[in-house]
Order: structure tokens, then C-alpha cells, then sequence
């Protein structure tokens, strides 16, 4: 990862941490739905021209931002996922990793995958200062409901890294829009919201992240020099304690934890208001790595007997709509 990545990761993130996490506190107990809602049609259900697969832009902010979408058979409606890629990545990459386009589409989902600002390296978290990025994907959800026909009460966002953070902290910055969000190798970048609306929270993290790590702590273990001394800064709250937060914030009671296999164990709760789902899984051993059968060496060991793909569609095709 380029230094100048790993310097802009840094300080966003002092930035973030800056007077610490709000303090959550659980949102009142919402009754589970007893029956699946009816779709919600958006007005691009009946658009002249809906946009095409293929690479695209949108002007927000006096930029002109790309996306890439894939676009399912039949007319819809159909849920929308925004696949968020990490820092120093790009969307291209990030479609391929995560293999979320390619799969999402053969199971109904419309998949954007934005890319970061021109000359920027990752996304400008909420209330950091940059590019405003979540009026950005505010901005790019609204032109998918426009012109193609979404059920715009099942949209989603995963992520890989700061790709991961940044859909965790879209949760409250979208103000509830977002029905689940996927963290891959992130979920503890950004702190627990105060009093989210019930959301579907999947993660996924290695306990030998050398770049996010699982205890939590100083980031980037690797980095020497003035690198080391900047990452020194920062503090990482633990995986489980962030997703503790976040069960917290949401009302969810019954912990469990149990082992799938001899590398991966699952953090669950057994019960969260508006049906949502919160999960972890910890990867024995596993890199900043996305669980599938795709590997960067150079970034520690991945899980293929876990796909974190399907688990992550898997567990939004069961989301209740909101």
C-alpha cells in the first residue's frame, strides 16, 4: 500500500476519533415485522432510457465521479447494493474481488461499485473534511432510483477495509436509508452511531490483520519510520468490542458465539428490533483479506473454505425490507 495512502488513512482517522465514539444507547424496541412488505417501486420502474451495464459518471460536488454497474434480468423491483472499494484500490478491483457484481447480479441485486474521488485514494468518511462522499452516494442511490426500477426499501452497502468503514459509518449518515450493510477486514474503523435504525451488520476480520487489526490498537503494525510514528496516533477499538457497540446501539440481545470449522467462529445475536441481522466472523489466522476463493499473499492468509460473497448475499436476501 502506498505511503500516501497509508497517511491519508491515518489522518482521517484522528480525524474520526477525535473526542472519542459517541456513547450509544439502545433505540427503542421495535416489534419484528410478522409478514414480508410489499416492494417499493421507484420512479425509474418506469424510465424511457434505463441506464446500462457499463462504466458511468455522475457530477456531484463539481466533480465528475465514476461508477461501474451491473444490472440484473427482469424488470424489477430490485434491491441495490453499493460495493465500496478500499484505500488504494479501485472500483475495477474491488468488482473483481469481491465478486459481488457478478453474483449479485444472478441473484437480483443492481450492484454499483463507485470509485473515489479524482486523485484521492479512498473515501472521505462522514464528518471528516474532503470530498463529501456520502452526499455522493446519496446523490448515486437517488440516480439508480431514477432510472432503473429499485425497491427502495432494500438497499444495501458492503466493503472491503476503508471501504468497510465507510459503510459502517453510511449506517447513520444515510440517516436509516440503508436496510444491511457487509464490513469486510473494517468494521471497527468507524465507531458506533448513537441510536441507528434497525440495520443488518455482517462482518468479517482475520485476528492477523497487520493493517486493521482484530485486538484493535495502532493500524498499519508494519509501517517504520515517521509511517510508524503517525499510526502511533491512532487506536483501533477491538473487533468484538465494535460489534458489541453496535448490538448495543441497536437493541440486540443474546450474544452467542460458536465455531463454523477450526478457523472461523461466529458472533451472533439472537434477537434485534426491525429483524436485522448482526454477525461476525472471525477468521483464525486470516490476513486483511476478503474470505473466498480469490488470495493476496502479500496481505496475509484468506479464508476459502468461508465465502464471505455468498454469506453476505445470502444474509440480505433475508433482510427484512424496511
Amino acid at each position: 500500500m502506498a505511503k500516501g495512502a497509508i497517511i491519508m488513512m491515518l489522518t482521517v482517522l484522528l480525524a474520526t476519533r477525535c473526542g472519542g465514539p459517541p456513547t450509544p444507547s439502545p433505540p427503542t424496541q421495535a416489534a419484528a415485522p410478522t409478514a414480508t412488505p410489499t416492494p417499493t417501486p421507484t420512479s425509474g420502474c418506469q424510465a424511457a432510457e434505463p441506464l446500462r451495464p457499463g462504466s458511468h459518471t455522475l457530477t456531484h460536488g463539481g466533480q465528475q465521479r465514476r461508477f461501474l454497474l451491473s444490472v440484473p434480468d427482469g424488470h424489477g423491483p430490485h434491491p441495490l447494493l453499493l460495493d465500496l472499494h478500499g484505500l488504494g484500490s479501485s472500483a475495477r478491483q474491488q468488482s473483481t474481488y469481491s465478486r459481488l457484481a457478478a453474483e449479485g447480479s444472478l441473484r437480483g441485486y443492481i450492484v454499483a461499485t463507485p470509485q473515489a474521488a479524482e486523485g484521492r485514494m479512498g473515501w472521505t468518511l462522514p464528518h471528516t473534511g474532503g470530498p463529501d462522499d456520502t452526499g455522493y452516494m446519496t446523490a448515486l442511490l437517488d440516480r439508480l432510483e431514477q432510472r432503473l426500477c429499485v425497491d427502495a426499501r432494500r438497499e444495501f452497502a458492503a466493503g472491503m477495509s476503508y471501504g468497510a468503514g465507510m459503510a459502517a459509518g453510511l449506517v447513520c449518515a444515510l440517516n436509516g436509508r440503508l436496510t444491511g450493510i457487509a464490513a469486510v477486514a473494517g468494521i471497527n474503523i468507524v465507531p458506533p452511531c448513537a441510536q441507528p435504525r434497525p440495520t443488518t451488520i455482517l462482518a468479517f476480520h482475520g485476528t492477523a490483520d497487520r493493517i486493521v487489526p482484530y485486538r484493535g490498537g495502532h493500524p498499519f503494525r508494519d509501517a517504520t519510520g515517521n509511517l510508524r510514528s503517525l499510526a502511533q496516533l491512532v487506536v483501533l477499538a477491538p473487533v468484538e468490542q465494535a460489534m458489541d457497540g453496535w448490538a448495543n446501539a441497536q437493541g440486540c440481545t443474546g450474544r452467542t458465539t460458536s465455531g463454523l470449522s477450526e478457523q472461523v467462529r461466529l458472533r451472533g445475536w439472537k434477537s434485534c428490533p426491525g429483524g436485522a441481522t448482526l454477525r461476525l466472523y472471525t477468521i483464525d489466522g486470516g490476513g486483511h483479506t476478503w474470505p473466498g476463493p480469490i488470495e493476496v499473499p502479500r496481505l496475509g492468509a484468506t479464508a476459502r473454505d468461508l465465502d464471505a460473497t455468498a454469506l453476505i448475499l445470502d444474509t440480505f436476501d433475508r433482510t427484512p425490507s424496511r
